[in-house]
């Protein structure tokens, strides 16, 4: 007989791929942890994990053990789900996944009104300058620049949103203004740094600088994996970056550069597993999500300068 205890630390450490990771989230010390995985196999008379520096990751007995252990926490998750919702209210976690800027200068401030509608509800925000790892059970719910592709999830088109080119009044009163995109060859720019771009959809600087078009190589005075921190270096002067309307129409420091010419629209998807779908606290954020993002298409496509805030209560239905 399995013990449930096994498989469920079975399940964290190959989902995290590290032994201190797994410690964390099981709330075990990294010896009792290390111990217990290889007591396991003992038990099982069969090597699970090959370790190394680089991780834990699984033989090929580990990964026929995955899929059951798998379907086993799925059945748990669902049981515990159907009895702590029988009363019909919503309550537990919900950990959502996002892109650090739009998780900071959006959801978060559209989140309130969520909270206060469920109060039962406890929200973890991940806003994180990657892709979370469904599959890693990471986040119930992710928001991404990307179309996802991994099977057994539920992907939906959540909003679209536009980028342009800015720069702060102290940069142009110190450098100029470029009239044409020629002419960004021989200005300073923000951007990201190329080998840590975690999606080709973040590389939309790359048409604008092509040396075919401004005559020589871009020259990037700050590059960053944080979108915020370009923001802020861009108000400081440092040079000229592509960033969110939905972030840079409101900061009073910044404006629009070659407006006419530099209008980049991209997409956030939002996505969950099939079983954390199903879930009522997660089918309401999701749906709460889709509302209050579609009544912002103006605001995210930079053509108007204030996010619309839900009302935090819902208006009675009219009767009948």
């Amino acid at each position: 007989m399995l013990d449930w205890h096994d498989i469920q630390i079975f399940l964290e450490v190959a989902r995290t791929q590290r032994l201190t990771d797994a410690a964390r989230r099981l709330g075990l010390d990294h010896s009792t942890l290390s111990r217990r995985t290889r007591r396991f196999e003992q038990k099982l008379n069969t090597q699970l994990f090959e370790r190394s520096t680089h991780g834990y990751h699984l033989t090929e007995a580990g990964q026929q053990l995955l899929a059951h252990a798998e379907e086993m926490a799925r059945h748990a998750f669902e049981a515990g789900e159907s009895l702590s919702d029988k009363d019909h209210q919503v309550s537990g976690q919900i950990r959502l996944g996002v892109t650090e800027g739009f998780g900071t200068w959006v959801i978060a401030p559209l989140l309130s009104a969520f909270c206060s509608r469920h109060p039962g509800v406890t929200l973890d925000l991940l806003a994180l300058p990657r892709v979370v790892n469904l599959s890693r059970h990471e986040a119930d719910l992710a928001i991404t620049v990307e179309r996802p592709v991994s099977p057994g999830l539920v992907i939906s088109r959540l909003c679209d949103y536009r980028l342009r080119l800015y720069a702060s009044h102290a940069y142009l009163a110190r450098h100029g203004r470029p009239a044409r995109l020629a002419e960004l060859g021989e200005h300073r720019l923000i951007g990201y740094v190329d080998d840590l771009i975690f999606s080709q959809q973040l590389s939309y600087l790359e048409p604008l600088v092509d040396p075919a078009v401004v005559g020589r190589p871009p020259h990037f005075t700050v590059r960053s994996t944080s979108v915020t921190t370009q923001q802020v270096a861009c108000r400081h002067g440092a040079g000229l970056a592509v960033l969110p309307c939905f972030m840079a129409e409101a900061d009073a420091g910044l404006e629009r550069v070659l407006a006419e010419e530099v209008a980049v629209d991209r997409q956030f998807w939002i996505t969950a597993r099939q079983e954390q779908r199903r879930l009522a606290r997660v089918r309401l954020l999701w749906d709460f999500l889709r509302e209050a993002l579609e009544a912002n298409r103006a605001f995210l496509m930079g053509e108007s300068p204030e996010l619309r805030l839900p009302k935090a209560t819902l208006a009675p239905s009219s009767p009948g």
